[in-house]
């Protein structure tokens, strides 16, 4: 177990110091002190690694996203964006190594991984909206799951412009957000 925290830690700090591409399993291994030939031993590639990590990055965000919507009382729709937005923008700007994974990240399984997390996510997300009375009961959970995608979408766009984000792209990401989803105010 101490060995497979060793090589995530590597590898998150490759990617947050160097890259997507640098983060390669041979010098994430250099980076651990372990040999290429028993990094196998834990992880039969580097798609694993990469997997693994942001398994590590969505439980935390997970848990600070819970936090910001069962931890205020959420009575109109940009309290509630910003419930969901602030938290994910505030770890993107602390972990540059979660950013590389979710948007520059090569391999299915991470793009399944970020897709299931949304997916989990905007069905949360609109059954706190319903039982808040933010938006009509009658809403389609598509309407939700779309505009998650949106928003990753247009998160992706503000950490390409800029390590910590651009604010100004994160801003029209929740403007956009907020009115699409005012259509289905209850």
């Amino acid at each position: 177990m101490e060995r497979r925290r060793a090589i995530l830690d590597a590898a998150e700090a490759l990617l947050r110091e160097q890259g997507y591409e640098a983060a390669t399993l041979k010098a994430v291994g250099e980076r651990a002190g372990i040999p290429v030939a028993s990094m196998y031993h834990y992880f039969p590639d580097r798609h694993q690694v990469d997997a693994e990590l942001l398994r590590r990055h969505l439980r935390v965000i997970e848990e600070l996203v819970t936090a910001a919507l069962e931890g205020s009382s959420l009575s109109t729709l940009r309290e509630a964006a910003d419930a969901v937005i602030d938290p994910l923008r505030d770890y993107f700007r602390e972990h540059p190594s979660c950013v590389e994974l979710w948007f520059s990240g090569r391999s299915e399984a991470l793009a399944v991984l970020v897709r299931e997390f949304d997916a989990a996510q905007a069905d949360r997300f609109w059954r706190l909206l319903v039982e808040r009375g933010l938006v009509s009961a009658d809403t389609p959970r598509l309407a939700l799951q779309l505009a998650f995608e949106v928003g990753n979408r247009l998160f992706d766009v503000a950490f390409r412009q800029s390590p910590a984000g651009d604010d100004a792209t994160i801003d029209e990401a929740r403007r956009m957000v907020i009115a699409y989803l005012k259509t289905y105010a209850a």
